[in-house]
């Protein structure tokens, strides 16, 4: 019997224009490959519907909270409905920034220093108290929600009276918030396929960092790749990255994040396990400069979750 995809797309979180774009180009390309495949938006209709409708796999193409933290997973896991990407305790932990970062940081992987800041904190101390403990990282500092993708939330903080108000805005998306030490340097992305460590990008902005803007409005962002890095750098990425990814326990696809300093020197910045799938996302971008295209791409990430399951 030929299985019936449902690709997931859509959702209530803040990234849901993101996951439609994500979620259309996947569908078109497995029609195009003969797959009996049909759109599902988890804002309009109840997720359990899955099972009534005879779905025998979901493609995953929500991104954010309800889709990668974990949530979807497990109702998933429920239906006995096999999925794309990472499994429940992976997503969970992969969306929320600080756990990452204490489990990278347990298995001595390089990450930036961080203050941890939850909304009780407000209420039991002021403002004063939550600058001076930011006081503990050198300026410039970046205050981000902690669980938030595509750059949602995020403000670049030069000096000590911005950040009462950066701090409130990373509040508006999240009850945690972490206040990270800012590098300046220069920003890579790397894709993850099965086992399989992709061709790093070098992300290129006029902005003062990869923010939303970059990502999603301006065309002036420049994806180089091959990224420019020496044969010793990219094998260093390489080795780095792939030990990100297995710490935190993902599966399928991803992208992970990293910059380097001027002193030649790595750092993690975040992890993706749902990672944008549209021509112009940098997945297929990476895996296009090795000769998979972008319909080869998604049949790729499906078979897995076939595989893993059969």
């Amino acid at each position: 019997m030929k299985k019936k995809v449902a690709v997931l797309l859509g959702g209530n979180s803040t990234e849901r224009k993101i996951s439609i774009a994500s979620g259309y180009a996947i569908l078109q390309s497995l029609i195009r490959s003969g797959i009996n495949a049909y759109p599902f938006d988890t804002r309009d209709f109840p997720i359990m519907q899955l099972k009534q409708q005879q779905f025998n796999i979901a493609y995953i193409a929500l991104h954010g909270k309800g889709g990668e933290d974990g949530s979807i997973q497990g109702i998933l896991e429920y239906l006995n409905i096999p999925y794309t990407g990472s499994g429940i305790m992976a997503s969970s932990i992969s969306l929320d920034k600080k756990k990452t970062k204490l489990l990278w940081k347990s298995v001595g992987l390089p990450v930036l220093p961080d203050i941890y800041i939850e909304k009780k904190d407000l209420l039991k101390n002021s403002d004063a108290f939550l600058i001076k403990k930011s006081d503990k990282l050198e300026y410039p500092l970046l205050v981000k929600p902690n669980n938030q993708g595509s750059s949602i939330g995020i403000t670049l903080v030069y000096f000590k009276d911005q950040l009462k108000n950066a701090i409130e805005i990373a509040f508006n998306y999240s009850n945690n918030i972490l206040v990270e030490k800012f590098v300046k340097g220069k920003e890579y992305t790397v894709s993850i396929l099965g086992e399989e460590i992709l061709p790093s990008i070098q992300i290129i902005t006029k902005n003062n960092f990869y923010d939303y803007s970059s990502k999603y409005e301006l065309s002036s962002t420049k994806y180089l790749c091959p990224s420019g890095l020496n044969l010793k750098q990219e094998k260093k990425l390489k080795k780095i990255v792939k030990k990100a990814w297995s710490t935190l326990g993902c599966n399928g696809c991803g992208r992970i994040d990293v910059i380097l300093d001027n002193n030649n020197k790595f750092w993690l910045l975040e992890i993706n396990t749902i990672p944008g799938m549209t021509h112009r996302s940098l997945l297929p971008i990476s895996a296009n400069t090795i000769g998979i295209s972008f319909d080869e791409l998604v049949l790729k990430i499906l078979n897995k979750t076939i595989i893993l399951n059969s």
